[in-house]
């Protein structure tokens, strides 16, 4: 049995997340497109092959309990505006990793990220129990990396020569994490 039983269903104020599906993949390819997405991520989403293969990898990945990826929708509008997932899931450690996080620029800074963060962080601590909820972005990723801080992440560190970019260069990936611990100041942190 998963950890994570499906279907799940996170709703703010802003936000929607609903499981991917096959019919989340023409839009998402669609966001997509746009090249400055995917400056510090490992894959280029702009070709659109590719990232149809990863959308649907991470569709059956979930069924076996791997992965469990969201497609994010503006509630006002009604739009497909990124992705989210959970991944390196390990229910038998209560953890898993929050990533491959990735939206339409116009929604960058806007507070739909910090929203939907707060929703998958209530999941995992309130309904998981999880006891560490992990993120990873590339050094250079300024943007994404300050963003982690200010939901309340804790640096641990970097890992050097963790990953190959789809431009072959290499990438060190700076890790966080929130644990149980923490769980109480950021979700006040994020309820703000």
């Amino acid at each position: 049995m998963n950890w994570i039983q499906h279907p799940v269903i996170l709703e703010g104020t802003k936000v929607k997340l609903v499981p991917t599906d096959h019919t989340h993949i023409p839009d998402l390819l669609a966001v997509g497109r746009q090249e400055k997405i995917w400056e510090f991520i490992s894959i280029n989403g702009s070709d659109t092959e590719r990232l149809a293969q990863h959308l649907k990898s991470a569709i059956l990945k979930r069924s076996t309990g791997e992965q469990y990826p969201f497609t994010v929708i503006d509630k006002q509008t009604g739009k497909i505006i990124g992705a989210t997932m959970f991944h390196n899931i390990f229910p038998e450690h209560r953890k898993l990793e929050i990533g491959w996080t990735w939206y339409d620029p116009a929604y960058w800074r806007t507070g739909y990220n910090r929203e939907c963060k707060l929703l998958l962080l209530t999941y995992c601590f309130e309904t998981l129990k999880t006891v560490r909820v992990q993120f990873q972005t590339d050094e250079n990723n300024l943007r994404s990396r300050t963003a982690i801080l200010g939901i309340g992440a804790t640096f641990e560190g970097i890992m050097r020569k963790e990953r190959i970019r789809a431009n072959g260069a290499f990438r060190n990936t700076c890790m966080f994490s929130i644990i149980d611990e923490d769980w109480d100041g950021v979700k006040g942190r994020l309820s703000k």
